[in-house]
């Protein structure tokens, strides 16, 4: 048998295994979070935390920060300081600042987008304050301040108290010409970190805020959605007694309905049938009763009518469709009509009109 071959095989698998890429687990930096402020002469600081699973160190995760001209550069710098082999392969949640966002986010955003180990399912969140500060920060009640983040956006999502927001819901919205883009807002209160609304962008652009008590209010007129809860104080400001509802379980189901009125004015109307379970109830009537319980849907369905036209108007104040009625509009038209509209200029001119409509499904034990 001729021996040669494999001898030669062999003098070959030995030269080139001492080139081959060996990546250990321990010695890899997985990042899970990451977080984006403004720095002086226009640079951004940006910082990191790993997670640490070895069980001979105490340190639960590792924090790094650098400040740079842009996010590779920041990133080279913090990598000299740490034993680990950064990767982004495991990322989950990217955080930004407002005050960075008012500027502009699309260096960081597009910067993430060519990183192509990062997940198009990051969330996005802005940070009211400092985002290096709130996810450097350990709350007590929880063992890791990037996992928590995480978790609580995805509770929020699910429940619908903010729309769902990654990277790919973003940059959708970012290159549709008929929807502006949207992110939620955290911030730090006290030993807790909790949602404090919805953040409305024109293009990468941090522009306004739907606050955090609106904020199942602009999920109804986004669109379908399950779960959710809601209170609301039915007593105006005029009358003594005490009136309030809460409701949870809610169901909403939109939709947008296009016509051009007599002078060619534009008129877009936005109706949302929505039900809830009837989880408590303060006031004189008896929902047992189907009249009284009727009155009450009425006025609920009246409050969150002119709560959804003055959010409507706001928008339009602001010059961002967040909730895509230019898709609605673009539906509408010609293709050749669409594209000669400007339609951020055109939006706030439209008449927009909402019809809220609500229905308890259930109250329980109520009388």
């Amino acid at each position: 048998m001729n021996r040669l071959p494999i001898c030669l095989l062999a003098i070959l698998i030995l030269a080139v295994l001492p080139g081959c890429d060996y990546r250990i687990l321990e010695r890899i930096g997985f990042t899970y979070a990451a977080s984006y402020d403004t720095a002086p002469e226009n640079q951004v600081e940006i910082t990191v935390s790993i997670p640490r699973a070895e069980p001979t160190i105490k340190v639960k995760r590792e924090i790094h920060s650098a400040i740079g001209k842009s996010s590779k550069d920041a990133r080279v710098k913090f990598a000299n300081e740490t034993d680990l082999l950064l990767v982004n392969g495991q990322i989950r949640v990217l955080l930004y600042s407002e005050a960075l966002a008012r500027k502009d986010l699309s260096n960081e955003i597009n910067s993430v987008l060519r990183d192509t180990s990062v997940s198009p399912l990051v969330k996005i969140a802005l940070v009211n304050g400092n985002a290096k500060e709130l996810l450097s920060k350990n709350y007590k009640q929880h063992l890791s301040t990037d996992k928590y983040i995480n978790r609580l956006l995805e509770k929020s999502s699910s429940n619908n108290r903010i729309p769902k927001t990654t990277l790919y819901e973003f940059e959708r919205d970012y290159y549709d010409d008929g929807i502006d883009p949207i992110a939620p807002i955290l911030k730090e209160t006290g030993e807790d970190i909790t949602v404090d609304g919805i953040a409305l962008f024109q293009d990468y652009k941090y522009i306004a805020k739907i606050p955090n008590r609106d904020a199942l209010l602009f999920s109804i007129l986004r669109g379908k959605f399950k779960k959710g809860d809601m209170s609301l104080e039915l007593s105006s400001g005029e009358d003594s007694s005490s009136e309030y509802i809460m409701f949870t379980s809610v169901l909403s189901d939109r939709k947008v309905h296009v016509e051009r009125r007599a002078g060619g004015t534009m008129h877009v109307t936005i109706s949302a049938n929505f039900k809830g379970s009837v989880h408590e109830y303060i006031g004189n009537k008896k929902l047992s009763v189907d009249a009284q319980r009727h009155e009450v849907e009425s006025k609920v369905s009246e409050i969150m009518t002119e709560s959804a036209n003055r959010l409507v108007k706001q928008l339009q104040l602001h010059k961002v469709d967040s909730l895509g009625i230019g898709i609605h509009v673009r539906n509408y038209m010609s293709y050749e009509a669409w594209k000669k509209l400007d339609w951020r200029e055109e939006f706030p001119k439209v008449e927009i009109e909402c019809k809220l409509r609500f229905k308890a499904k259930d109250y329980g034990k109520i009388r």
